[in-house]
């Protein structure tokens, strides 16, 4: 602007601001010019420090892993003191292994009893046949590339959580989410032979494009997804739910026929993909009921053998655990009505809400899910894993002694976790 003018320029305030904040006896003190590393940190493109997060975590999860290993005793799986590789191909990990070399059996192996026995149809194939692909493309053994690979698609997870938590909350919460990601209890799944970081990989995936709206491209998606861990009926019940919303919101966020005909297909896609694996199963064995007599073979340890009747699992678990625990068995059902009742609370909450209804939809239908099919034990823990979004929610409070405080807590977790479900201490009844 000319000199003449009567109207300062944005540099002539700026100098004037800053000469009165800097005058004698002014209440304001001076601002500080950030520091060299803080500036440095800002300027650090969001996927780098995404990388050292994981990076730092892994290193803290494996010092952790290997210290269990070395005093790991001999067991079904592995000799005394095995390597981490070995250590990070216990328990199922060796489903995924038998399913990758002999795939799935066409007759269905019984107990002496004649009931369905635990076989391979309960492991979806996603996981371990891209394992099995990058082992003849690396050369390297199963249970080193299962590691490699189940590490990659928890990198992948982690830098799509940014990206899935970034549309709903401040860059800086969603980075600390990704810390809690990182270093949360169940973290040492991540690195081990198991198909939970392939799930949440798309997972998240899922997620992103469903918040962007982008129907279609979700349908690819969903069909892995739906292939590597049972996801697709809560998905589907999500999408669902989404499609009521934005339909009853459509005055004032206009939800066109083409985004209509696009979401109705994914979410119905994704009912399909969710029943897939039942009809694969009953298709090859000749037995409608091939994948869910297996799914309920393995708690036929706790209660017996039985049918699956939705949303009983949880009240014949609480009765089970009452019982075991030597405890009134009328408490069982008031605590998980307790536990039910306190979860729908915590979804309303102010720190939850800010996520936006479509990772709430999620949440909420997985949860649903659960407690429609699966028999609570030591494994809910790992299935409580796609409940990722709500690690957005926990990372909001930003107190320095809280974010140190939380991220110990969760370390001490792991080890708690690897402690009671992971390594195997004899007789284990814990499994992860």
């Amino acid at each position: 602007m000319p000199s003449g003018s009567g109207t300062p320029t944005t540099s002539a305030r700026a100098a004037t601001v800053r000469a009165r904040a800097t005058r004698p006896g002014s209440s304001r003190a001076p601002d500080r010019p950030p520091s060299a590393l803080a500036v440095r940190y800002r300027a650090t493109p969001w996927w780098v420090k995404v990388i050292v997060i994981f990076a730092v975590s892994r290193v803290v999860t494996t010092t952790i892993m290997l210290d269990f290993a070395a005093a790991q005793a001999q067991n079904a799986w592995t000799s005394s003191h095995p390597d981490y590789f070995a250590f990070a191909s216990l328990w199922d990990s060796h489903w995924y292994y038998i399913v990758s070399v002999t795939g799935y059996p066409s007759t269905l192996p019984l107990t002496d009893d004649g009931h369905i026995a635990e076989n391979a149809w309960a492991f979806l194939p996603a996981y371990p046949w891209f394992v099995n692909v990058m082992q003849h493309l690396l050369g390297l053994p199963y249970a080193q590339v299962s590691v490699f690979v189940s590490g990659g698609f928890a990198l992948g997870s982690a830098l799509m959580l940014y990206r899935v938590l970034a549309l709903k909350l401040p860059g800086e919460t969603a980075m600390f989410s990704v810390v809690l990601f990182c270093f949360a209890p169940l973290s040492p799944l991540l690195q081990v032979g198991y198909a939970e970081s392939m799930q949440v990989f798309f997972l998240t995936l899922a997620l992103y494009l469903l918040l962007r709206r982008k129907y279609w491209v979700m349908v690819p998606v969903i069909a892995v997804l739906c292939f590597t861990r049972p996801s697709g009926l809560a998905l589907a019940l999500a999408l669902g739910l989404h499609i009521i919303y934005r339909w009853v919101v459509r005055a004032r966020d206009p939800f066109p026929v083409r985004e209509r005909v696009a979401s109705v297909t994914a979410a119905l896609f994704s009912a399909i993909a969710g029943f897939a694996w039942v009809w694969v199963a009953a298709a090859a064995t000749g037995n409608p009921s091939a994948y869910t007599a297996t799914e309920l073979a393995w708690r036929s340890a706790y209660i017996g053998y039985g049918d699956l009747l939705p949303l009983t699992p949880w009240i014949q678990g609480a009765n089970w655990w009452m019982a075991m625990a030597k405890w009134p068995v009328w408490w069982g059902p008031t605590l998980l009505a307790i536990a039910v009742v306190g979860f729908a609370a915590f979804m309303f909450t102010p720190i939850v809400r800010r996520l936006g209804v479509d990772l709430r939809f999620w949440v909420a239908s997985y949860v649903l899910y659960l407690l429609a099919v699966f028999f609570p034990q030591s494994s809910t823990f790992r299935l409580l894993i796609p409940v990722f979004p709500l690690l957005g929610a926990i990372a909001q409070p930003r107190s320095v002694l809280y974010r140190i405080g939380i991220v110990l807590l969760f370390i001490a977790g792991q080890i708690g976790w690897i402690y009671i479900a992971w390594w195997v201490d004899g007789y284990d009844w814990t499994p992860p």
